[in-house]
């Protein structure tokens, strides 16, 4: 069974009349995180559409980008990102029900974060509604500061983009430090680390952006060193 034959599962409780609430408390016991995960970012994209005031064809085509959705489920997909963006239950509760899916400082929470920034940024705009929306749903996920202004400087072009925030250390470290935490960002962009952590395939591209961006701070400081 396809992950969006499942999704089609979800739905249909939908329609029975469970909220989607109920949905995640019912994935929280789920072995399938994929599920888990394509249900997330589609309810947490669709509440991030209202931030900034309407879905651009752009943001639809990045959905498209993270998750290839068969045109055959196509409207599968929009019934529950309409759902989800008409629900009166605000993404705070969203995020917060998503959260309890994962156990603490799980990295599938950032892999969300970043599922989010792509569709985000599609538009080539940054919205301030939807620099708040992130940074609230981050900080529901236990993200603090430093990590969040991290996974910005991946994806929004006029965000900070200091070397040590991208790689997540302070800038007094030795580079043996750096180089550490830089191998471990590499590690866990690796598509079986992805995989274990529930990404559907389809959503392991994303970690793209995520290589780019730690391997020219690693450059960047490197080559400082270096000189």
């Amino acid at each position: 069974m396809s992950i969006w034959s499942r999704i089609s599962e979800a739905l249909a409780a939908l329609a029975a009349g469970e909220g989607l609430s109920a949905i995640f408390e019912k994935l929280r016991t789920s072995p399938d995180r994929s599920v888990a995960f394509t249900i997330a970012v589609i309810a947490l994209g669709a509440k991030m559409a209202k931030a900034d005031g309407h879905v651009t064809r752009d943001e639809v085509m990045a959905f498209r980008e993270v998750f290839h959705v068969p045109p055959e489920e196509e409207m599968n997909a929009a019934r529950l990102f309409n759902f989800a963006r008409m629900d009166v239950t605000g993404f705070d509760d969203y995020a917060r029900q998503i959260k309890a899916m994962y156990p603490a400082n799980d990295p599938a929470l950032a892999d969300l974060i970043e599922g989010l920034f792509h569709i985000a940024m599609a538009d080539g705009m940054y919205h301030p509604g939807e620099d708040a929306f992130l940074q609230e749903v981050a900080r529901i996920f236990g993200f603090d500061d430093l990590q969040f202004t991290r996974i910005r400087a991946q994806f929004v072009p006029d965000a900070a983009r200091d070397p040590y925030d991208v790689l997540g250390v302070p800038p007094d470290s030795p580079l043996s430090e750096v180089r550490k935490a830089w191998r471990a960002l590499v590690r866990d962009s690796h598509p079986d680390q992805l995989q274990a952590r529930g990404l559907p395939q389809e959503a392991i591209k994303m970690a793209e952006k995520r290589l780019i961006a730690v391997n020219r701070a690693w450059e960047q400081i490197n080559a400082r060193h270096a000189s």
